[in-house]
């Protein structure tokens, strides 16, 4: 299975629509996480004309996201894997340990809000931040995530956009 990671897309907020050089990748997924700040419903609508979409509300997305049945949390599984999602993971410090708090039975936990991207294995639990295909701040260059899934093997990637 690949899943497409993406987070903090804030389109239109901060721009107009997603760069075209996601095209392809979105092409390529079998199914879509965000990592929340959408900033509008209209969003969900195009990645799932690409193919499944599973996402959270960020601080950025208001009550016509939330409407769409967006909450904050969600837990599913993907191919038998355990997956996690929250924008907000708090603090960089001690953060592995708050997420295995909050999500212990998760294999994968995708979060956002910061911009800054991570692929970093923990005790067994994948955390990853896609970054932002749209927003770099900090970050080198935008970005989003993929995870391929097979199997019990999880392999996850960091992509520039």
């Amino acid at each position: 299975m690949n899943v497409l990671v993406l987070a903090d897309t804030h389109v239109p907020g901060h721009v107009r629509a997603l760069p075209t050089s996601l095209d392809r990748h979105l092409e390529a997924a079998d199914v879509i996480l965000h990592g929340g700040d959408l900033t509008a419903p209209e969003l969900l609508d195009q990645l799932a004309a690409h193919a499944p979409v599973h996402a959270v509300a960020g601080n950025m997305d208001g009550a016509d996201v939330r409407e769409r049945g967006i909450g904050e949390r969600l837990e599913l599984e993907l191919e038998g894997v355990p997956v996690a999602m929250v924008h907000d993971a708090g603090a960089r410090p001690g953060r592995e340990q708050r997420l295995r708090r909050w999500f212990p039975g998760a294999n994968v936990v995708v979060f956002g809000h910061s911009h800054e991207p991570v692929c970093d294995w923990h005790d067994g639990m994948l955390l990853l931040n896609p970054g932002s295909p749209t927003w770099k701040r900090r970050a080198p260059v935008p970005t989003v995530a993929k995870l391929a899934i097979t199997g019990d093997h999880l392999h996850a990637e960091l992509i520039p956009v």
